[in-house]
């Protein structure tokens, strides 16, 4: 049985664990209510601006060919990871890595490893594919500051290598906010452009007479860049607002459980007290009463 200074000390301990877990707890839900708002506001414009990217393409039979469509040989990929910059979040950042690990497995078994290149964003992502090589620019510095100036470096990155044909598909893999308890990793392609899905009925886009200024080409033009960076940041965005949820999450089981092995120390302590109490007693019966027969 351990002593009561190891008792006391285990008891310290804890009890100081329990203090910062529920302080990192009360920041995280500060946090995740500042990250909340910000993608429930980001969903509806980047699903608009996609709603109107596909109503452009289907007011002709031909749709524009786009530099970001172009659909080639899958030889070279890369994988844009977003996890977070510190730990203590559950599995948000081990989850991604699984992601990424099963997307290889089901889209790209067939690709040497060399021809596999990630952008990591965040640091725990960025740490992780260092050690495993063959990672592409530095984008630890995203979430110090998070604004869609930051995460439109990654974006335009990923494009231009797109573009210059050193990756035929990009995608991304990333923690797609639900609620504060549950995070659901997504594995989007974001190069080349997936083809819009086709209007729910004929008569949807029939009489739908648009005005081009200055014309549809490069109104086109400049919305699928703006739409690609736009999909990337909305990503990000899911992954800050997941990630504060994970960690709400973690540090609210682990205040739980510090309190419940303070109980348990607690009792064990109580215990070991009593039973040096009685020891002590024995002792004194024990000496007085050889003290009387003798």
């Amino acid at each position: 049985m351990a002593s009561l200074k190891e008792v006391r000390s285990r008891i310290v301990s804890v009890t100081s664990t329990q203090q910062i877990t529920k302080a990192m707890k009360m920041v995280a839900a500060a946090k995740l209510r500042r990250a909340q708002d910000n993608i429930v506001r980001m969903r509806p414009y980047a699903q608009r601006l996609n709603t109107i990217l596909a109503n452009l393409t289907r007011t002709t039979d031909n749709d524009i060919v786009s530099e970001y469509g172009v659909a080639r040989e899958v030889r070279r990929v890369l994988v844009i990871a977003v996890t977070s910059d510190r730990g203590l979040a559950g599995a948000f950042n081990s989850n991604v890595f699984k992601g990424v690990n099963a997307a290889l497995a089901e889209r790209y078994a067939n690709l040497p490893a060399a021809n596999i290149s990630v952008l990591a964003i965040g640091k725990k992502a960025h740490d992780y594919y260092t050690r495993k090589g063959n990672i592409v620019g530095n984008f630890t510095h995203v979430f110090a500051k998070l604004s869609f100036e930051t995460v439109r470096e990654a974006a335009e990155l990923a494009m231009d290598g797109f573009r210059a044909g050193q990756y035929d598909e990009v995608v991304m893999v990333y923690n797609e906010f639900k609620n504060v308890a549950t995070q659901i990793i997504r594995t989007e392609q974001l190069l080349p452009l997936v083809p819009a899905a086709a209007p729910v009925t004929a008569s949807a886009t029939a009489n739908v007479d648009y005005i081009f200024e200055p014309s549809k080409e490069e109104i086109i033009q400049t919305l699928i860049p703006q739409s690609l960076k736009i999909q990337l940041y909305k990503a990000v965005l899911e992954s800050n607002a997941s990630e504060h949820g994970a960690r709400m999450t973690a540090m609210d089981k682990a205040t739980d459980n510090a309190g419940e092995l303070l109980k348990a120390l607690k009792l064990t302590y109580n215990r070991t007290r009593q039973a040096a109490i009685t020891t002590e007693i024995l002792e004194i019966v024990g000496g007085a009463e050889a003290l009387a027969a003798g």
